[in-house]
């Protein structure tokens, strides 16, 4: 079998490259698509991303242990997944951004609705594979940490791509009755983009299903180890015992709160309060490039420091910042953007290492229940990240509303008073300010797997399984 190498990393890179061009563009202007091209309110919109990423969740832990009970492929268990869901997820997310802007709005709500579940269930077949797939890939912890910031790069190049083009592309002049020029999102031009970035995404799938390698074996659990210890019962309950995963679920629902609502809530501050939305553009390049900045020196910084220990330093260094934007209320468009730079600093850094965690998380599991539930555990996780999402996309609906944005549909246009925009900006400042401060204490006083205590657990585990193997060898030879 081939030896671990760059092929794999970026075969696994184009994994979350492909992913990206879908969950950025939901993320980020899905809300704005809702709002000014549909016409649906926040308050509604927050009702649908509430109720759909609660389903969307519960349908992650399924998809584990589908695939963790599932039988071996000849292309692996994870990589067939990727294969066969691949085209699935892409049409969904198309039709996510249909402009049915000649539907009533019970039929706009009712579309919405569907089209948002089914790419919720599309993506979670893909990406719960796609995700638990590295830890077996290798065992090392080195490469494991490679892989999860090849993984980032990919993320924040497809990343770029959507915050450079969907601004530039989709925004377009309108003039008001009063003869103001303001910028609104066109349906039909979002529908052309999204269908581009689904055959990018589809050549990314397939890159990602040629490249990587499944070098750990993976075997269907027999009826006797189910019962012994790989049932769902059972691995539910070494996940509860598991303090380390449930202290980064919080962090993980704490985190996704504050992506998402700043994703979410900044276009309108781009769009509304400065009405600059091309700078959209340049702000999401500027932030790809920190993110290529930072990623030479992670491996050394957490060699030196340790994943929790630095984690707990860059959250720090992002609430400073989203903090001082918030008091300082600047009216700069060019100053408000250079200290979100400052600000997205600490955040990328945080999702760099975050999959590498997921793993350590997972070798915790396997020290105290002496079983890998690999998928399993992805998709706790991916559970928690999904209803941080459904929490943020419903409270960025809700507080569009509650500041009293008004929604606009077809070729009409809404001038937002100077009160709704300053409350945006707001939201888009001190919500991650004070999320990030959270995250960091909360990292800081109960995340328990600090450096000293990975290294052990590694140790621990290797010794474990040269035992077994040992065992395996000379029962063979008997």
């Amino acid at each position: 079998m081939r030896k671990f190498g760059t092929r794999d990393k970026v075969g696994y890179m184009f994994g979350d490259f492909g992913n990206d061009f879908f969950f950025v563009s939901v993320g980020t202007f899905l809300t704005v698509f809702y709002t000014d091209v549909l016409g649906i309110s926040g308050t509604v919109i927050g009702m649908i991303f509430l109720v759909a990423r609660v389903w969307d969740a519960f349908t992650d832990v399924m998809m584990g242990r589908i695939v963790d009970l599932s039988k071996p492929a000849k292309d692996g268990k994870f990589r067939p997944w990727i294969r066969r869901m691949a085209l699935p997820l892409v049409i969904s997310g198309i039709l996510l951004f249909l402009p049915v802007t000649r539907l009533t709005m019970k039929a706009k709500i009712t579309y919405a609705v569907i089209t948002y579940i089914i790419y919720g269930m599309m993506y979670t077949a893909v990406n719960i594979p796609y995700g638990s797939m590295s830890s077996i890939m290798t065992n090392d912890p080195a490469e494991r940490a490679s892989l999860s910031t090849f993984r980032n790069v990919g993320s924040s190049i497809s990343s770029a791509l959507v915050n450079a083009l969907i601004p530039l592309f989709c925004f377009v002049p309108v003039v008001l009755a009063s003869g103001e020029k303001i910028e609104k999102p066109s349906g039909i031009r979002f529908l052309i983009i999204m269908t581009v970035f689904g055959v990018c995404a589809l050549i990314c799938y397939f890159l990602c299903h040629r490249f990587c390698t499944e070098r750990i074996k993976s075997e269907v659990m027999s009826e006797e180890e189910k019962k012994n210890g790989g049932s769902m019962k059972a691995t539910m309950r070494g996940v509860i015992r598991n303090k380390p995963l449930i202290v980064l679920i919080i962090v993980a629902i704490v985190l996704l709160l504050s992506q998402q609502i700043t994703g979410t809530i900044n276009t309108y501050v781009y769009k509304d309060y400065f009405q600059k939305s091309g700078l959209l553009s340049i702000a999401g390049l500027l932030m790809t490039i920190c993110t290529f900045a930072l990623a030479p020196f992670i491996t050394g910084i957490v060699a030196r420091f340790g994943k929790k220990e630095a984690i707990v330093a860059a959250t720090l260094t992002s609430s400073f910042f989203y903090l001082l934007l918030g008091f300082l209320h600047v009216d700069n468009v060019w100053v408000y953007l250079v200290l979100s730079l400052c600000a997205t600093f600490g955040a990328a850094f945080f999702n760099t290492i975050v999959w590498a965690l997921v793993l350590d998380v997972i070798d915790f599991q396997e020290l105290t229940t002496g079983h890998r539930s690999d998928a399993t555990i992805y998709a706790m996780y991916s559970f928690s990240r999904k209803i941080g999402q459904a929490l943020a996309g419903g409270l960025g609906g809700f507080a569009l509303t509650m500041v009293g944005y008004i929604s606009s549909s077809g070729d009409t246009a809404v001038r937002q008073t100077a009160s709704t925009v300053n409350h945006i900006y707001n939201v888009a400042t001190f919500i991650p300010g004070i999320t990030y401060l959270l995250i960091a204490l909360i990292m800081l006083f109960a995340y328990p797997l600090t450096k000293k205590k990975v290294l052990e657990i590694t140790e621990t585990l290797q010794s474990l399984r040269m035992k077994k193997e040992e065992n395996n060898a000379v029962s063979t030879d008997k």
